[in-house]
């Protein structure tokens, strides 16, 4: 499948969803996050993907919340919070490169 199509398709499936989650107004940056979850399983492990996205997502959420911003502010939130996620694992492959592999496995 074309990445095209997988963007498109992930698109869709982000539209049916805020409808069903009732947030249809949403604006869901799907680049950063797949960036984001990407970066988080090669730096840590696989299911660090869906768990940083989460906890990223969450905090955005809440940052909005406090704001009442909108879906601009609820952008620069996750742009933010990705921001901290996306250090966090630079920090970790800078020590994985001096400490070695095995360090990526512990928490």
């Amino acid at each position: 499948m074309a990445v095209n199509d997988e963007m498109q398709i992930l698109g869709e499936w982000c539209e049916q969803l805020a409808r069903a989650l009732q947030i249809p107004d949403l604006d869901v940056d799907q680049e950063l996050l797949l960036d984001l979850a990407r970066k988080s399983a090669d730096s840590v492990i696989h299911a660090a993907a869906p768990v940083t996205a989460f906890m990223v997502g969450y905090v955005a959420g809440q940052e909005a919340a406090r704001g009442n911003a909108g879906s601009e502010g609820s952008r620069a939130a996750t742009a933010r919070a990705a921001d901290i996620a996306f250090g966090l694992c630079e920090q970790r492959a800078g020590s994985q490169s001096v400490s070695g592999p095995e360090q990526k496995k512990q928490p």
